[in-house]
């Protein structure tokens, strides 16, 4: 059998078959082209960096200062690290047969319990204004919108007002029931709710039989859970950082939050020291909850990224 070649792709030493000058050339310049237009911007690059370090900059500050006595606080140079880290964990560990611990339960119960209830609450709210129709549907959304504009500090003592009346005041459900309403998380359910679940999947889960609370918990919930990881993010921080509604409720302080316990050991009266290193160390132990849940539950955000990569 005779083998015909092309003269400008014949066989070269090795084995490989020649590339075409024309296409190398083309290739050559279209990786060329895409290389110089995905160069990021110094410019841009540079704000980020700024904003990173203006966020960065007071958690660095916390780590470094943690590992100061009260004497080299005030005495060292601000970013010099010392030794003392653990000797200030221990200090604040014995403080009061290990107050600080239960107040980071106590934390942890509101925040959790609290964000968990609130994300319920919202899907379900934000899937009702996004998927069905009913009579004042836009001026219930509209109140939403003005719910989220109004300050928390405003509601405070209404709040407080309210649950005296009902004798729940110092009490764990004085911090807790007015965190499951979120009018902010509301709103972001019903707008990813609006754009992650199809209008022709929840017809058709209707037409197979599903009843609407199996509609919404089995069909409409997983397709969801980027959005209201979000919200559930978004609430725990809230709650986690919240110092004015626990100040307002609270007298025992074996049911503070860490927020209020550690303002407590900055304001202890004239008789007793403000307790600086024990405070900084408490914010430094709070903070890493925090970065945990974070880098554990940014994969969801991912996933949709990837997700809506796909379907582009």
């Amino acid at each position: 059998m005779t083998m015909l070649s092309s003269p400008s792709a014949g066989p070269v030493p090795g084995g490989s078959a020649a590339v075409p000058d024309g296409e190398g050339s083309v290739s050559r310049g279209r990786s060329g082209r895409r290389s110089a237009g995905e160069r990021p911007s110094a410019v841009a690059t540079g704000i980020l960096l700024l904003g990173a370090l203006y966020c960065l900059l007071p958690v660095v500050w916390v780590v470094v200062a943690s590992t100061k006595s009260g004497s080299e606080l005030f005495s060292t140079f601000t970013f010099a690290p010392s030794t003392h880290l653990l000797d200030n964990v221990a200090d604040l560990d014995a403080y009061r047969d290990g107050l600080f611990w239960r107040w980071m339960a106590n934390t942890a119960l509101y925040a959790g319990v609290g964000a968990l209830l609130s994300t319920l609450v919202s899907a379900m709210a934000g899937y009702g204004l996004a998927k069905y129709t009913f009579a004042g549907k836009n001026t219930v959304f509209n109140l939403l919108l003005a719910g989220v504009l109004v300050p928390a500090i405003v509601l405070a003592i209404p709040q407080y007002l309210l649950l005296a009346e009902l004798e729940l005041t110092n009490t764990y459900w004085s911090v807790l029931l007015p965190s499951i309403v979120s009018p902010y998380g509301i709103y972001l359910a019903r707008i990813y709710a609006g754009a992650s679940v199809p209008d022709e999947i929840v017809e058709a889960a209707r037409t197979d039989g599903a009843g609407e609370s199996r509609t919404f918990f089995q069909v409409a919930v997983p397709m969801m859970v980027p959005g209201l990881v979000t919200v559930f993010l978004f609430q725990f921080v809230a709650i986690w950082n919240n110092f004015m509604l626990p100040y307002i409720m609270l007298g025992d302080d074996r049911l503070f939050p860490i927020t209020v316990g550690l303002s407590g050991l900055l304001n202890q009266g004239a008789s007793q020291p403000a307790l600086y290193t024990l405070v900084i160390t408490g914010a430094l132990l709070s903070i890493i909850p925090l970065v945990a849940l974070f880098l554990t539950l940014q994969r969801f955000w991912r996933v949709d990224l990837a997700a809506g990569a796909v379907k582009s």
